[in-house]
């Protein structure tokens, strides 16, 4: 059953929610056994399609599989443990479905602008202490995107991330 606001009625007619509808077993024919046939009129209404382990997002995609959806949260998810390493074995080895490797380019650009902001600014740390907050401030961020984009690819979405945090290297 889906939701959503009922379509408008039709000139003089009432809306097909506010009429009575009789229970299945008050029908003539003891129609509780049957399986119903969708009633015409009540087209607001969305039938589930496909399995429960499917999602359908937006763009050319298709649906997308739990197994999918996994591999593209640990694109995101494995950076917290390992760095780049995580998604760089996501995007070679599971990179065969167009929604994973989205996810695992996105997450390991984000893991090649983390490792080049703290070698940069490690380094100009050396000469000026003030510098070691830059490479500090970007992991604060890219923590957060990484749990915004990861919340994303376990609902079979797919967030972009701002490219001054993830850049753009690899598509």
């Amino acid at each position: 059953m889906a939701y959503g606001p009922p379509p408008p009625p039709g000139q003089g007619q009432q809306p097909q929610w506010q009429q009575q509808q009789q229970a299945p077993w008050q029908q003539p024919g003891n129609a509780w056994q049957q399986p119903q046939q969708p009633q015409p009129g009540m087209g607001w209404q969305q039938q589930p399609q496909g399995g429960s382990n499917t999602a359908q997002i937006p763009g050319s995609f298709g649906p997308v599989t739990d197994d999918e959806k996994t591999w593209s949260l640990m694109a995101y998810v494995g950076q917290f443990l390992f760095g780049a390493i995580a998604p760089a074995v996501v995007y070679l080895g599971k990179a065969r479905s167009p929604f994973v490797r989205r996810h695992a380019a996105q997450g390991l650009n984000m893991g090649i602008a983390s490792i080049a902001v703290w070698i940069v600014f490690g380094l100009l740390s050396l000469a000026v202490d003030f510098f070691i907050w830059v490479p500090l401030l970007f992991t604060a961020v890219v923590m957060f995107f990484l749990v915004y984009a990861g919340r994303a690819a376990n609902r079979g979405e797919f967030r972009r991330v701002p490219s001054a945090v993830a850049w753009p290297l690899l598509k």
